[in-house]
């Protein structure tokens, strides 16, 4: 077995998350990180008083996400530890999400792409109609 050097594991330590490899988990946690889905149900929650909401209110916020995709998408994020989950046993049953230490961390940036988003919206429309009307 060869010994390395303390400067050859060191090179190797900066090298072991490196987002542009395929392969690397934090590519994996970024393209979690990126789908429209999380952005939107961590803004929402980060926006609630208190970081929690219930299912059902999360889904009256954010048009467009199917049952089956916000219910995935919650689970993930439990899973990931950016949100928990709890169950108050009424009826109906009671489920609320609350954002973790860790995903409100990342809610201070997804909601910074989120305003920005919709602060440059009508900039970036104008260059997209300015690009499809020049045939590009």
């Amino acid at each position: 077995m060869a010994t390395r050097t303390a400067a050859t594991r060191r090179e190797e330590a900066r090298h072991a998350y490196d987002a542009f490899l395929k392969e690397c988990p934090t590519s994996q946690l970024l393209a979690r990180i990126s789908d429209k889905w999380v952005g939107l149900i961590v803004a929402a929650l980060a926006e609630a008083e208190d970081n929690s909401m219930r299912y059902s209110d999360l889904g009256r916020k954010i048009p467009g996400v199917s049952q089956k995709m916000l219910t995935q998408t919650l689970r993930s994020l439990e899973r990931d530890g950016l949100v928990t989950r709890t169950v108050t046993p009424t009826v109906p049953v009671r489920v609320d999400y609350r954002l973790t230490g860790l995903g409100s961390s990342l809610a201070c940036l997804l909601s910074s792409v989120k305003q920005w988003a919709e602060h440059h919206f009508d900039e970036v429309d104008a260059h997209r109609t300015a690009y499809d009307g020049a045939g590009a």
